[in-house]
């Protein structure tokens, strides 16, 4: 029996061991940046951005490349995942349906300087919205916010601050905790996390044309997740549903639904 409160101790000691060291790495678990420098893409223009905490990021200005250009500018907010040359198949496939095209890379992302938080993605997605902004024949009232899983976090998020033309959500969880413990279900994640994501919050104050777009087969956000952000839209237009479809599906990645949903909200 006096062994009792000995093994009690050691694993009380372990316990705290382990949550202490996911409290220092959990960015690690969160974001998984290509640090590479993509280079520059035929067609598009290398633009500079710059944040308002000092830093420069990279970034591309993609024309349209159909025979009709619609004036409207897509600014998208990518996953946690590679950087910017890893969209190029959705650019090419907006540019096609005659949309003007920003991607761009996060702080720690595509050769950029930084680290990713979520201050730090706030702050660099506003410096693409100005970067947009100032392009010519680019009109503030004509831009289209496009967020993939994180990234719809991102956009959500400034959107509530600046609302653009049209909201396309694409795979959007309810708040990172609620889909951190989806995936590490033995773990206090609301307690330990430092970055919050809080959409479905959020998007209850974006006025804006809102869609969202999921997989009913995805594995990393759960779908209930993105359909209880629908749920909680303002300004809901429609939710697409594709049967099947795991979270980095081609369907969602660069396919139809995604390109039809940012036309529904783009201005005409």
């Amino acid at each position: 029996m006096r062994t009792l409160p000995r093994v009690a101790v050691a694993l009380a000691l372990v316990g705290a061991l382990l949550l202490g060291t996911v409290w220092l790495v959990q960015r690690r678990l969160i974001y998984f940046p290509d640090r590479s420098a993509p280079g520059s893409v035929p067609g598009a223009r290398d633009l500079s951005l710059r944040t308002s905490d000092g830093l420069t990021l990279g970034a591309w200005l993609i024309p349209p490349s159909g025979a009709r250009d619609r004036r409207v500018a897509v600014l998208v907010a990518p996953g946690n995942a590679g950087n910017r040359r890893h969209r190029l198949p959705l650019a090419a496939a907006l540019a096609a349906e005659g949309f003007t095209v920003l991607l761009f890379d996060y702080r720690g992302y595509g050769g950029n300087a930084g680290s990713p938080t979520e201050d730090g993605l706030a702050r660099d997605v506003r410096a693409a919205r100005g970067a947009l902004s100032e392009q010519p024949g680019v009109s503030a009232d004509r831009v289209v916010y496009l967020g993939e899983s994180l990234g719809a976090a991102v956009v959500t998020e400034l959107a509530a601050a600046h609302p653009p033309a049209g909201l396309v959500l694409r795979s959007p969880f309810t708040d990172l905790a609620a889909v951190g413990s989806a995936h590490y279900p033995w773990l206090p994640v609301r307690l330990l996390l430092k970055d919050r994501f809080a959409v479905a919050d959020r998007i209850a104050r974006v006025d804006a044309p809102t869609v969202v777009v999921y997989g009913t087969a995805d594995t990393i956000v759960p779908p209930e997740q993105s359909r209880t952000v629908a749920d909680r839209a303002a300004r809901l237009t429609r939710v697409v549903a594709v049967d099947g479809a795991d979270h980095n599906d081609p369907s969602l990645v660069a396919g139809q639904p995604v390109v039809s949903a940012v036309a529904e909200v783009a201005p005409a």
